[in-house]
């Protein structure tokens, strides 16, 4: 990694934490940040226990949060409960 790479400092350097998604155990949950300097089109950083990031922005993060609000995840997730 090159020093001007952001994820030489770690995976989650310099974002804010909003939210971690279990966190019942020590597997490194996935967790929901903001990038304060990132463009509006990648503010919203979700990472998972895999090392992986996915980056929205604030407008698709609303999205996924109406739509499961509206039940459009309700039968994915029926089996798994």
């Amino acid at each position: 990694m090159t020093d001007h790479d952001p994820l030489a400092a770690g995976p989650t350097a310099g974002l804010q934490h909003v939210a971690t998604f279990c966190g019942q155990c020590s597997c490194g949950c996935p967790e929901l940040h903001l990038d304060p300097d990132a463009g509006d089109e990648r503010r919203v950083v979700i990472t998972d226990d895999f090392g992986q990031r996915i980056q929205m922005s604030l407008a698709q993060l609303a999205v996924i949060v109406d739509d499961a609000r509206n039940g459009v995840l309700d039968g994915l997730l029926a089996d798994a409960r």
